[in-house]
């Protein structure tokens, strides 16, 4: 098949936008952000937000976003932002009553973000005792990889009658 080019990439080829997207989601990393001066359709120019990504042209940030990105990792400071994974999808929004595609942010960590949980690391003896308090492997890997071995080996050290809810 050609390639086939999205006619609004001809008005704003700087920024990345949700006609960017050639697959339903993106995984990106946030190498810097900063407030910057742009200019729009007509010449007005705008103070925006603006996210510089690691391989990828940079992306207008808007205040959902903002707020999704500060929410997954903890910090509305932007500067705690680099370097971190962010999942890119296409969404129907409506802006002045038109139905149209935005680019946004998923609210959840990349998987490929997120640290792998081993028995050397410094947090599997939390991850063994929260499990005796109820914690589930489900909620585990929200915030680490387990590869199956790792999972296995988890629930290996719980007694069966304190495991709960096993993936």
């Amino acid at each position: 098949m050609a390639t086939r080019t999205h006619w609004k990439k001809l008005i704003n080829p700087d920024y990345l936008g949700a006609y960017s997207l050639d697959n339903p989601t993106m995984v990106v990393t946030i190498q810097s952000v900063s407030k910057e001066t742009i200019v729009g359709e007509g010449g007005k120019k705008d103070e925006v937000i603006v996210a510089k990504l690691v391989g990828q042209k940079p992306m207008i940030l808007n205040r959902t976003n903002c707020k999704v990105i500060a929410k997954l990792y903890g910090s509305n400071f932007i500067e705690d932002w680099f370097g971190k994974k962010i999942t890119l999808y296409i969404a129907e929004v409506k802006i002045g009553g038109e139905l149209v595609e935005a680019l946004r942010v998923q609210p959840a960590i990349p998987k490929e973000g997120l640290p792998e949980l081993t028995p050397s690391h410094e947090k599997w003896n939390d991850a063994v005792k929260g499990m005796s308090n109820g914690v589930t492997i489900a909620q585990i890997k929200t915030k680490y990889t387990l590869s199956a071995a790792n999972e296995a080996a988890l629930k290996k050290l719980i007694p069966k009658d304190d495991v709960q809810n096993p993936v």
